[in-house]
């Protein structure tokens, strides 16, 4: 078994298109991920996800899947990938956005950060070497570095604070990583996440100190969390300048579907984001000609297909009139049929993206799909 490879195969500007090479199979970058949080991506079972998403990997959280099913159940099942059913990539977070959007219930120290479940109210240490140690456990080919994820707005003097909190805990994320033996016969891949905030001068600053421990791959953390969309923009772009070309770059937690394509077009090749779930189950479709709230009136009689410009059936098969029936009647199948559609969305939008760049009209092809995507239907 090997180390994940990433093979560069296009630039386009700033764009990249490439294939990542696992234990569990290839994937071809740039790749969204679908957030399979408790083992599951909510609503969508795992034959769906392979054959009308066309995922090719998701990512679990170790956080929930820490508290629950716990540990040992994973381990009894031969980790994740058997327990849920899934043989392509697994991608677990290292658990620390969740532990600190506990604001009121967690303390963080130097050894870790001490929190209280959300489910019965008791308390746990998270520390660098326990989140390597649980992550092993799960079982994920990617597995991510503790970080602290600071707020937004955070003032200079926190931001830099944290950082450097994030780098020693980095540290000790490699040296246990290092110390320690892959489970369930393939290979897991540790990557480093640069935090920093809003602030260049961090953002390069770490983006140096993680570039130095020659990771497989790279993660940019702590965006998406409340600044303004052109300070995300410039900060991705400048930490894609100064990452390590040759290694894929994540962008953890991003985002809209035009969020998505530019920051393509500004170098990163992975991204997650619980928002086509998340809308899909709160009525909030993403097609091919703009945004729909499936909601609305104006859908009621309107029989066409939900997106006949997205190459699934699920889009196809059902109405718009028949979606908003079974939303507004609180139908669980209409929660089903929503997220599949927004997932095989976002999956297509990475495909047709990889395809432009390959092609070398990414850019120009990138202008217009911004624009049609933000349209309000």
């Amino acid at each position: 078994m090997a180390a994940l490879r990433f093979e560069l195969e296009a630039l386009d500007s700033g764009a990249r298109a490439g294939k990542m090479i696992t234990d569990h199979g290839e994937i071809l970058t740039p790749i969204f991920m679908p957030v399979g949080t408790a083992g599951s991506v909510k609503t969508v079972p795992q034959q769906v996800l392979k054959e009308e998403v066309e995922a090719r990997i998701i990512l679990g959280n170790t956080y929930h899947l820490y508290l629950r099913p716990g540990l040992e159940i994973l381990e009894g099942a031969g980790g994740l990938h058997r327990f849920m059913g899934w043989d392509h990539p697994i991608l677990t977070d290292s658990g620390g956005y969740q532990v600190f959007s506990l604001s009121g219930t967690r303390k963080i120290q130097e050894e870790g950060v001490v929190f209280q479940s959300h489910i019965d109210g008791s308390r746990h240490l998270f520390s660098p070497e326990k989140v390597m140690d649980i992550q092993r456990v799960i079982g994920g080919d990617i597995i991510m570095a503790f970080d602290e994820c600071p707020p937004y707005p955070s003032e200079y003097g926190y931001a830099e604070k944290s950082m450097h909190l994030t780098h020693r805990w980095l540290d000790r994320c490699f040296s246990h990583f290092n110390s320690t033996d892959d489970k369930y016969g393939y290979t897991q891949n540790l990557f480093p996440i640069v935090q920093g905030s809003v602030y260049s001068d961090l953002r390069k600053a770490s983006c140096a100190y993680i570039s130095g421990k020659d990771a497989v791959g790279n993660a940019i953390g702590g965006l998406s969390v409340g600044e303004p969309e052109q300070q995300l923009y410039d900060i991705c772009e400048a930490c894609c300048t100064d990452l390590p070309v040759q290694k894929p770059r994540y962008l953890m937690g991003v985002g809209t579907p035009w969020n998505i394509l530019e920051c393509i077009g500004r170098g990163v090749d992975m991204f997650d984001c619980v928002m086509p779930t998340r809308n899909g189950r709160n009525a909030m479709l993403f097609t091919s000609k703009g945004v729909i709230n499936i909601d609305n009136k104006k859908w009621e009689k309107d029989f066409s297909p939900i997106d006949d410009g997205i190459d699934c059936v699920w889009s196809h098969y059902y109405s718009k009139a028949y979606l908003r029936h079974l939303v507004k009647s609180k139908e669980v199948l209409g929660l089903t049929i929503a997220s599949v559609h927004n997932l095989a969305f976002y999956l297509q939008l990475v495909r047709e993206a990889r395809a432009h760049i390959l092609k070398g009209d990414f850019m120009s092809w990138k202008r217009e799909q911004v624009e049609l995507l933000q349209t309000r239907l």
